[in-house]
């Protein structure tokens, strides 16, 4: 295995944009998104639909990045709560400039075993919430006439096969059909639409949804012999939000040294 890289340190690529991550509390990707992107001098919402781990989630950034921060819970299966969560960025900060869906649910089962439960679950949360909290954002964008960027969390397992990933992975090719998709439809806005793709990033979520010896094999697939860092994926994600990536639309980037 080789070593843990640092974070690097904020260099403003996001200097007072204003960002809205879903499913952003916890340990996993949207964490660290949330905390790359203040880093990076953004101004942030978080959303989250565990809501006391998101409030404590939001006062520890908060000792560091102040009224930069604010949280709203959202359930991204209900529109109704996505309305409001772009309603309070806009309400708060005044405009929306970037939008980064994060929020996703897997799980492992075998199609023969799986339940129509089980498949439209992955699938409204995934896909469905992914296409809901991007149309409110990209429809509040439009409005304010002054472009926009937008970051979905796929997975290479839109790409790759996987047992007992079906739902998941159909979930995750829809982000990313969607995504290259909603890009064409929102260029003339000067808006642009791309997502991230990453192989594994560990995090203690993983656990509850993979044996530690499924996630030991992924691991040792990787070149570098580990799974990503959160962090890792994060950093890609401001790329894509900030204008460094000013001539990136409906791009999947692989987040991954996963060998082919």
């Amino acid at each position: 295995m080789t070593q843990i890289p640092v974070p690097p340190a904020g260099r403003d690529l996001l200097a007072d944009k204003v960002v809205v991550i879903t499913a952003a509390a916890g340990a996993g990707i949207g964490s660290a998104a949330a905390r790359r992107c203040l880093e990076e001098g953004a101004h942030v919402l978080i959303s989250d639909q565990h809501q006391a781990r998101l409030a404590a989630f939001r006062d520890e950034l908060a000792d560091s990045f102040g009224d930069r921060v604010r949280s709203t819970p959202c359930d991204v299966t209900d529109d109704a709560a996505v309305q409001a969560l772009i309603s309070h960025a806009v309400e708060h900060f005044g405009r929306i400039d970037v939008m980064i869906n994060n929020a996703g649910l897997g799980g492992t089962q075998s199609i023969v075993e799986m339940s129509d439960h089980e498949w439209q679950r992955v699938m409204d949360v995934t896909l469905g919430g992914t296409f809901r909290c991007m149309r409110a954002a990209l429809q509040q964008m439009v409005r304010q006439g002054r472009g926009g960027a937008v970051v979905n969390n796929a997975s290479v397992l839109g790409w790759r096969a996987q047992p007992g990933q079906a739902h998941y992975a159909a979930a995750k090719a829809g982000v990313m059909a969607l995504t290259r998709c909603a890009a064409m439809d929102v260029a003339e806005h000067g808006i642009r639409v791309n997502a991230v793709a990453p192989s594994l990033a560990t995090h203690p979520f993983l656990a509850k949804v993979m044996s530690q010896d499924l996630l030991d094999e992924l691991a040792s697939r990787e070149a570098f012999g580990r799974g990503a860092q959160p962090w890792e994926v994060a950093a890609v994600m401001a790329f894509l939000a900030s204008d460094y990536a000013s001539y990136l639309t409906g791009e999947v980037i692989s987040v991954s040294s996963q060998h082919a």
